[in-house]
C-alpha cells in the first residue's frame, strides 16, 4: 500500500522531468550510464512533421504509441510502472512490452514471453468489479493481492483485455513495428534520456522507440504554443 502511494504521488507531481537522483531511484540504478551515450533534440511546430522523423529515426525499430493521442503517456507514469513491475518480481529483461499503463493507485500491462516452450500474452493489472471481470479466452496464471495476471495465446484478446480493465487513459500501445520493444531497453535508454538533467519540456510522451543502439521519445507540448519536442539517445558510433 505504501508502494502504491507513492507511485500515486510522482504521478501528481507536475510535468517536468524529475531529478537524476529521483529517476535513478525509479529504475532501480545506482550509478550514471555510460559516457558513451550520445543524446540530440529536435522541435518541430508541426505534428504531422514530428511524427515524421519521429518514424524515420525509429525505421525499423520496435515502439509504443500513446492510446490517446492528444493526451499523450505522462513520463512519470512509465517510470513509475517499470519501479513497480520491477519491484514485485513479475516481469524480466527480456518481455516483449505490447501495452502499459499507470494509474494513481494501480497499474497494468501486457508482455510477451515465452511459457512452456510457446509465445503467449500475459496481462497483468488490478481485479475488474465490472463485467467481464475475466477474460473468457483466457487463463488465469496467478492471483495476488492487488495484482491478477492471465495467460492469452492471442494478442488481440490480451489487448482488449488491458483496454477495458485501464480504458486507455494514459497508456501506450505497441503499434506500427514488427515486434514490440523489449524492457531491458526501455529502462536502459529512459535511464539514459533521464539521468543528466534535461530542458523544462513537456512529459506528455506521444511515441518511443527503443532498441539495443538506443531510443528516441516524442513529447507533445505544453501549451498549443510550444513544439513537439524528439529526445534521442544511443550508442556513440
Amino acid at each position: 500500500m505504501a508502494r502504491r502511494r507513492a507511485a500515486s504521488k510522482r504521478h501528481r507531481e507536475g510535468h517536468r522531468f524529475p531529478t537524476e537522483g529521483t529517476c535513478l531511484r525509479y529504475l532501480g540504478f545506482v550509478s550514471a550510464p555510460s559516457p558513451v551515450v550520445s543524446r540530440s533534440t529536435a522541435t518541430f511546430a508541426d505534428r504531422a512533421e514530428a511524427l515524421g522523423h519521429f518514424f524515420r529515426r525509429a525505421g525499423e525499430a520496435p515502439r509504443l504509441i500513446a492510446y490517446d493521442d492528444e493526451v499523450g503517456c505522462p513520463l512519470l507514469s512509465a517510470l513509475a510502472a517499470l519501479e513497480w513491475t520491477k519491484a514485485v518480481g513479475i516481469l524480466v529483461d527480456g518481455d516483449l512490452i505490447h501495452a502499459a499503463r499507470l494509474g494513481g493507485e494501480t497499474a497494468a500491462v501486457v508482455v510477451e514471453r515465452r511459457h512452456d516452450g510457446q509465445r503467449v500474452f500475459v496481462y497483468m493489472g488490478p481485479r475488474m468489479d465490472a463485467p467481464p471481470a475475466d477474460p473468457y479466452e483466457g487463463s488465469l496464471l496467478f492471483d495476488e493481492p492487488g495484482v491478477r495476471a492471465f495467460i492469452f495465446v492471442q494478442r488481440v484478446h490480451a489487448i482488449a483485455h488491458f483496454l477495458r480493465a485501464t480504458q486507455g487513459a494514459g497508456a501506450v500501445v505497441s503499434a506500427l513495428s514488427r515486434r514490440a520493444p523489449e524492457l531491458r531497453h526501455l529502462r536502459r535508454w529512459l535511464q539514459a534520456l533521464l539521468a543528466h538533467g534535461t530542458p523544462p519540456i513537456s512529459t506528455s510522451l506521444l511515441a518511443t522507440w527503443a532498441a539495443t543502439a538506443g531510443g528516441g521519445f516524442l513529447f507533445l507540448p505544453t501549451t498549443p504554443t510550444e513544439p513537439y519536442v524528439y529526445e534521442e539517445v544511443g550508442l556513440e558510433s
